[in-house]
């Protein structure tokens, strides 16, 4: 075992009772790094003398000095139902433009995840790296205020980074005592962590934005009715789609790319050519809401597409027993969108090939062809700037991030049971709509 794996091991070691209060189960930090890769560090009250390897230099240099560090991440409450999950979403959320002002606005911010050795589900804490490079009081105390102002509990937990003599870095946690006042706790020993084989957010997806069934997704929006009207129209509409559904005797065809790929376009042309029934997910019923939806934190907005997708699944049972059906959008979007979303770092951090999270979700009605169009990098640049300055947000994160949009492509690759049939959209639209009427009549025998 390499030194790192031997000190991690050695700090989560179960403590006798006598020392269980000198010695705390280690947390483990994912930092996202300049570049879009991730260094790995655990924090664990090991003694000053114990012997541990230097962290990753990458995570030093963002975490010592010269400069300031801090930690700021929170935590979701004991239990991990979906309330306590939307809440610190929601949380987290209301307080990133807090960290980009007053004080805080000279800080650099790098996402963070923190979880527990070994991964699992359990125990995954979304936050940020604050790095102030004037180590300024004025940055601690602007800190300390905004957890003031968390008033329920569990409050985020903040640690502050710091070297010594020797070159070694620890995190001073900050704890509320007495419920009045802020106070530094023992500090704990920063050490390389081994990258685990899994990216820790992976476990997390199937509660929090690749939902692997309809009650999974509708739970999340039951708990927001209290402060989202939206979310109980939403889940009238739901509550109206047969749980079990049974597609007709006509094929159904998906058409799924990136924005500025032509899916509009040639959905159109593919429909018109077929004689068949053009649907959308999200559907025009809810579309209504989708700008509010979008306004709130991945999880919740997560949770609104996917229930889109099983509203649209009974438009399409209706639908394809009177004639063909083409999709513009279904569930690889939704998956797609949140696995390149939620997993931080670059495209080799994405859940490998054939991982479930690629599955086809069982009780969501399936179509017999998926089309992806796909086009060069800079055709779909040409195509957006022609479309003036009206762009969604998945338009710009796709143009101003070329590794967003990698990792995007590639979890569409990687969809299974459906997989995706690639087409060049690139050619004219003729040539792009007679692949995909080849693509319809080798893969849809049941076409008239």
């Amino acid at each position: 075992m390499a030194p790192a794996g031997r000190l991690l091991a050695l700090l989560a070691r179960p403590q006798s009772p006598a020392r269980a209060g000198a010695m705390a189960q280690p947390s483990c930090f994912a930092l996202e790094l300049p570049g879009c890769s991730l260094a790995h560090f655990a924090v664990g009250t090991a003694g000053a003398a114990a012997p541990a390897p230097a962290p990753d230099p990458r995570a030093a240099a963002l975490l010592g000095p010269p400069g300031r560090s801090y930690a700021l991440c929170v935590p979701v409450a004991p239990g991990r139902d979906c309330a306590a999950r939307v809440r610190a979403a929601r949380l987290l959320q209301r307080l990133l433009p807090q960290l980009r002002r007053g004080p805080l606005g000279r800080c650099q911010l790098r996402r963070m995840l923190r979880y527990c050795p070994g991964g699992g589900a359990g125990g995954l804490q979304r936050g940020v790296l604050l790095r102030d490079p004037d180590d300024s009081p004025d940055t601690r105390r602007a800190l300390l205020a905004l957890l003031d102002s968390c008033l329920e509990a569990p409050r985020p937990s903040l640690g502050e980074f710091v070297g010594d003599e020797s070159h070694r870095l620890w995190q001073r946690p900050w704890e509320l005592r007495g419920g009045r006042e802020w106070r530094q706790v023992d500090p704990e020993r920063v050490v390389p962590a081994p990258e685990p084989a899994l990216h820790p957010v992976v476990p997390d997806l199937p509660s929090s934005g690749v939902f692997p069934h309809r009650e999974a997704a509708r739970a999340v929006l039951e708990v927001c009715t209290p402060f989202l009207p939206a979310a109980r129209a939403v889940l009238e509409l739901v509550d109206q789609c047969p749980g079990r559904l049974h597609r007709g005797l006509f094929p159904v065809i998906v058409v799924e790319g990136l924005d500025a790929t032509g899916k509009t376009t040639v959905t159109r042309a593919v429909a018109d050519a077929l004689q068949a029934a053009l649907l959308k997910s999200p559907p025009a019923c809810v579309s209504q809401w989708r700008q509010t939806f979008d306004d709130e934190p991945a999880i919740v907005r997560r949770a609104f597409y996917s229930l889109g997708n099983y509203i649209v699944a009974s438009e399409i049972a209706q639908a394809s027993a009177r004639a063909p059906v083409v999709v513009d959008r279904y569930w690889h979007s939704t998956a797609a969108y949140a696995i390149a979303t939620e997993v931080s770092g670059a495209v080799q951090h994405l859940p490998p090939a054939h991982h479930p999270i690629y599955q086809w979700p069982k009780d969501l009605l399936r179509p017999d062809l998926v089309v992806l169009l796909t086009v060069s990098p800079e055709e779909r640049l040409r195509r957006i700037q022609g479309r003036g300055p009206e762009r969604t947000r998945e338009e710009e994160e796709l143009e101003a991030n070329s590794v967003f949009r990698q990792k995007v492509e590639v979890s569409y690759e990687r969809m299974e049971n459906p997989g995706c049939h690639a087409v060049d959209a690139s050619p004219s639209r003729e040539r792009v709509l007679q692949a995909v009427l080849g693509l319809v009549r080798d893969r849809c025998p049941q076409l008239p």
